[in-house]
């Protein structure tokens, strides 16, 4: 297999892991809806974190045909063990949150904070596997300009949703208690 149909298989893997999250959040979201549950972002945001996500998965392979990127086999390694790495990540914090997971900021009062799985270490674990993720994925086949454009955007959103997530979170459970002292990325960190 060359190295370009290797990563069509792994973005392939991708999106067919990232469609699977779409049917699990959208149950999830109207499970939450349907309990009470209370959105903490506008549907443009969201829009927004969608566009961006499905704009990486076409811009790398745009980017590594126009740009003819050589395949580096140790770089595709490397960083197919990270987005291998981040998938493991975020369905460990889908696990671990369960209906409450989804993909958009949702939360029903009431629900308590969860302080299980990846949680018991960082705030937002999720998101930790969302931007290794942003940055590994186009480096499989070494798209760098998708890589870094890909994480500019990304961190520019998360750095909206995150503080709309924690005040929703804030307002309907004891998240501030139960989570506020974990750091939020990386452990040992703040």
């Amino acid at each position: 297999m060359s190295g370009w149909h290797l990563f069509l298989v792994v973005l392939g893997a991708v999106v067919v892991e990232r469609l699977v999250e779409l049917v699990v959040s959208e149950r999830h979201a109207r499970r939450a809806l349907a309990r009470g549950g209370l959105e903490g972002e506008s549907r443009g945001a969201y829009a927004a974190m969608v566009a961006t996500h499905a704009g990486l998965l076409a811009a790398a392979p745009t980017e590594v045909l126009l740009a003819g990127h050589p395949f580096r086999p140790a770089l595709a390694a490397a960083m197919t063990a990270v987005v291998a790495a981040t998938m493991a990540l975020r369905w460990w914090a889908i696990a671990a949150l369960g209906e409450r997971w989804n993909t958009r900021v949702i939360a029903v009062p009431g629900d308590p904070a969860v302080i299980a799985g990846p949680y018991r270490y960082l705030r937002h674990p999720n998101y930790v596997a969302v931007t290794l993720e942003v940055a590994a994925l186009p480096l499989v086949h070494g798209a760098w300009l998708t890589a870094l454009a890909g994480s500019v955007a990304s961190a520019l959103l998360l750095a909206r949703r995150i503080p709309r997530e924690e005040a929703l979170l804030a307002r309907t459970s004891a998240y501030r208690e139960r989570l506020g002292k974990r750091p939020r990325f990386l452990p040992g960190g703040r």
